[in-house]
């Protein structure tokens, strides 16, 4: 799921900082930016796995254009990090769907050619972008 994330760029005396808008209490900073990019999706995870524990469900990436009217983030620069939600959904439960065979193998070539986990995590993520844009 993509994620809006908020970045107040460092300098030679501070910090970049990185905030996830959407997931509280996810942010980081770091010397450099890549340094506060790796720091920030740990922490996201780390705030994931939390609000799972507590029964809570992973909140929905809201909208760049939303947040950039927050007065909190005026002047920082914008970004989308994808983050894999799929540890926080619960339990899998096997189900069996019929597919065009055209459709699975467009499916498998993205999967192979996107780094995705597999056909079932790009199938999960795909009905949960629709589900969210409804």
């Amino acid at each position: 799921m993509q994620y809006p994330i908020a970045i107040e760029w460092g300098d030679d005396k501070t910090a970049t900082g990185i905030v996830f808008p959407d997931i509280p209490g996810a942010m980081s900073a770091g010397d450099t930016p890549e340094e506060a990019y790796d720091n920030v999706i740990e922490a996201a995870h780390i705030v994931l796995q939390d609000m799972v524990a507590r029964g809570e469900p992973a909140p929905k990436p809201g909208k760049i254009n939303e947040h950039r009217s927050n007065p909190d983030f005026e002047g920082w620069g914008w970004g989308m990090i994808d983050i894999d939600l799929t540890p926080y959904l619960g339990k899998a439960e096997k189900v069996t769907v019929t597919l065009p065979g055209m459709v699975i193998r467009q499916i498998d070539e993205y999967v192979a050619l996107h780094g995705v986990k597999s056909r079932s995590a790009f199938l999960s993520n795909a009905a949960l972008e629709k589900i969210q844009h409804v």
